[in-house]
């Protein structure tokens, strides 16, 4: 167990132990690792609630990282949208440049965070609603004599994953599309305050 804390505390990155999520700070010579204070329950969670869609929460979690941290800080997976939010480090002196890309990073994770859930929520209830209704059809019940819940062939079920990329085709050409611009606006802004920040640090002003 040390020694993968060890390789956590390189690496600076959240890892899951034993269905526990952990919070690991990303930022260089201050990886420290805590307990995740989402407020979610983690362990013991039925199936059934965990696949059944649910309208999404305000809030993606609570987390929250020491007063006096000094980077950015990754939470864990929401159960929506299956992201990891990120909570911004904001410098005490920051910069207008640094504030450009902090807040074009959170709107961008915002805006992500809004399709992926509304997209994860769409493909369970129509994956629920496909798998009863061929169910039904055949004339087989949602649960046999056991409680175990019946299920459909690979065949049966390819056809609906066909079925629903083929109706989400235009929403996913629209995303992918406007993921590559925000990412490219992301990175100019980041080369534009490393540049910066290098010109500072040699006293050219």
């Amino acid at each position: 167990m040390s020694g993968m804390a060890a390789l956590l505390r390189r690496r600076g990155f959240l890892y899951s132990l034993g269905g526990c999520p952990y919070l690991v700070s990303t930022c260089f010579g201050c990886r420290f690792l805590s307990s995740s204070v989402s407020g979610e329950p983690t362990q013991g969670e039925d199936p059934e609630r965990k696949s059944a869609p649910s309208p999404p929460k305000t809030k993606v979690s609570r987390f929250y990282p020491p007063s006096d941290s000094c980077c950015d800080w990754i939470g864990p997976p929401d159960q929506y949208s299956n992201l990891r939010p990120v909570i911004f480090y904001v410098p005490k002196h920051e910069t207008p440049l640094e504030r450009r890309l902090r807040e074009l990073r959170q709107e961008t994770q915002a805006w992500n965070q809004e399709f992926w859930t509304n997209q994860n929520l769409s493909f369970r209830k129509e994956k629920e609603e496909f798998i009863c209704s061929r169910l039904k059809a055949k004339g087989i019940q949602p649960r046999d004599e056991k409680g175990q819940k019946a299920s459909l062939t690979i065949e049966e079920m390819a056809e609906f994953y066909k079925d629903f990329l083929s109706k989400n085709l235009g929403k996913n050409v629209y995303y992918n599309r406007e993921w590559y611009k925000r990412n490219f606006a992301i990175t100019f802004l980041m080369g534009q305050v490393a540049f910066e920040k290098a010109w500072k640090k040699f006293g050219l002003k």
